[in-house]
């Protein structure tokens, strides 16, 4: 299992300052040109259809797909890094807020968390994490506690091998230094 300072690396870039450019760069300019996968026409409404009204979004980042929820859903947050739930909070307003938990991924919820939510989102959060694949089932796992029966886990992430890329986004790749592309993760909890 990774441990938090592992886990708080991946935090690390998002300080005020880059999360003041993360909605231009990564929700217009990535999203639009490097990824193929538009914000407005493909994650927005990705991100409404599986929405309950009692919402939990982990790995919160600007809060951007939160201003879409209506006025009168619950809306809860969580992420390891407190500048993004700063944020967040102040975009959403904090009035809207239900839960704001300061929370490793990789370790269990707080029991308060368990079964309380009909939906759960991780938008860009699984590529951030440390370790591989198989290290980040448990962050899954410790999502599904979360859910209510019937209660949907959904999200996107960037992936790695065996897709193709246009020149931005194989540029963008070697920046990062990763190989990756999009993900939209569905997990339905049965029981």
């Amino acid at each position: 299992m990774q441990s938090m300072s592992n886990t708080d690396n991946g935090t690390k870039i998002y300080t005020p300052l880059t999360l003041k450019l993360y909605d231009w760069w990564v929700l217009c300019i990535s999203n639009s040109y490097a990824w193929n996968c538009s914000t407005k026409d493909i994650l927005i409404p990705y991100f409404l259809q599986n929405l309950s009204p009692n919402h939990l979004d982990i790995g919160v980042g600007t809060g951007y797909y939160l201003t879409k929820i209506p006025a009168h859903y619950n809306i809860s947050l969580m992420d390891l890094n407190p500048a993004s739930l700063k944020a967040a909070s102040a975009r959403v307003g904090e009035d809207r807020i239900h839960y704001k938990v300061r929370h490793d991924v990789f370790e269990s919820y707080p029991e308060e968390l368990h079964g309380k939510f009909d939906s759960i989102s991780m938008y860009y959060l699984i590529h951030c994490l440390p370790g591989t694949m198989e290290d980040k089932r448990i962050v899954i796992k410790n999502a599904k506690a979360a859910l209510t029966k019937g209660g949907i886990l959904y999200g996107a992430t960037i992936l790695g091998d065996k897709v193709r890329h246009n020149s931005f986004a194989l540029k963008l790749l070697q920046i990062y230094n990763k190989k990756v592309f999009f993900l939209i993760l569905v997990i339905q909890k049965k029981n």
